[in-house]
């Protein structure tokens, strides 16, 4: 009876064990993969000078997982290797789909020379939250260019990230779904119509 015991107890340390490495492993995982993500995003200002900021943030765009469409091109770019080549400023980024993307704050600098962006989707992104909406909000020219956006499945998105759109004039067309941290849907709603009469908002939050 007694060696059974022992031999239980052993186990249970080891299963503890077991338990505590895989746990440690796992912290690991994700330490490393948000390290990366944060290299990923990180702005290469000299590089923006070098190729021009839709180059760039097309290369941001497709390093993090994200696809573009250039203006007068029907196709997606998500091939980081086949981004197109061509004289400098040639190729003028139209639309994002960020879908399941890495892309996060730090690399919103990106957006700041791009003129042309007339549609944003933002599709379970993990890294956007409230200061990246208003960070968007806030490049002057996305405020004049910016006509539909998608915010879907976004877990760290509140009625503070979504208000903060209004700042988008242009903006006409507005999807949201599944964002759990919009908790006064009917007073996001009004104040952004309030401020953008022209606005059409479709909503799935419940």
């Amino acid at each position: 009876m007694h060696v059974m015991h022992f031999q239980l107890s052993d186990m249970r340390l080891l299963s503890k064990a077991v338990q505590s490495a895989v746990g440690q492993r796992e912290w690991s995982r994700r330490h490393f993969w948000g390290w990366l993500n944060a290299v990923f995003n990180k702005v290469d200002y000299e590089r923006i000078k070098a190729v021009g900021p839709d180059r760039a943030a097309a290369e941001w765009l497709l390093r993090c997982g994200a696809k573009v469409r250039f203006q007068g091109f029907d196709r997606w770019q998500h091939d980081y290797n086949g981004l197109p080549t061509g004289p400098l400023g040639r190729y003028k980024i139209q639309a994002i789909d960020a879908t399941e993307s890495c892309i996060m704050y730090r690399g919103f600098d990106h957006l700041d020379g791009l003129e042309h962006v007339e549609e944003i989707k933002f599709n379970k992104c993990i890294y956007i939250e409230d200061t990246c909406l208003e960070r968007l909000s806030s490049v002057e020219n996305l405020q004049e260019c910016l006509n539909t956006m998608e915010v879907v499945s976004c877990g760290n998105v509140t009625d503070k990230g979504i208000i903060a759109l209004h700042r988008l004039r242009n903006l006409e067309n507005l999807f949201l779904s599944d964002l759990p941290g919009i908790k006064d849907k009917q007073m996001t709603v009004d104040r952004l119509q309030t401020a953008l009469p022209r606005l059409v908002i479709s909503l799935d939050l419940d």
